[in-house]
């Protein structure tokens, strides 16, 4: 269990994100178009988890931006960006935004994703949703950088997570 703060408020998560050098536990997630995707789909591919409470808060919108904004930049890499929010949610953000070099995925159905990688607040007002973190895995799925951002209404440290792949 994590201990992290909603506007300097204690809240806790599920467990502790996975730690660096160890492999990826296996998920499959919602797409926007009701399709799924796992981990497997992305074999051979760098990949960034991005991973938050909702899409319709400010900071976790701005969180999305961001990584479409660096995705575009980095070779081999896929952005996932995870949340509980409704898949229909998720791609009417996308489209009001913009928003092509991410892929939104939705944990809504079973939250099995946020319970394997520790990140579902178990607490106060937005119990049930997942935290504010970010997950970076190499090519071969190894964990290269996790942050669990301590206030969920800061967001994450991106150069972090960009520059630990190399």
């Amino acid at each position: 269990m994590s201990e992290i703060t909603l506007k300097g408020n204690k809240i806790h998560t599920s467990g502790s994100l996975p730690s660096k050098g160890s492999e990826a536990k296996s998920f499959e997630l919602t797409t926007p178009e009701l399709g799924t995707k796992s981990l497997e789909d992305f074999k051979g591919k760098k990949l960034v988890l991005n991973i938050f409470p909702s899409v319709d808060t400010g900071v976790c919108a701005q969180s999305v931006r961001t990584f479409n904004e660096k995705a575009a930049q980095m070779d081999n890499t896929s952005v996932l960006c995870i949340s509980r929010d409704l898949p229909f949610a998720q791609n009417r953000f996308c489209a009001a935004e913009g928003i092509e070099n991410v892929e939104m995925l939705s944990d809504f159905n079973t939250g099995k994703f946020g319970e394997d990688y520790g990140v579902t607040i178990t607490d106060g007002p937005m119990k049930g949703l997942h935290s504010r973190a970010v997950v970076v895995l190499d090519e071969n799925h190894k964990v290269v950088h996790a942050e669990q951002v301590p206030e969920i209404t800061e967001e994450p440290d991106y150069e972090a997570a960009i520059n630990s792949f190399s």
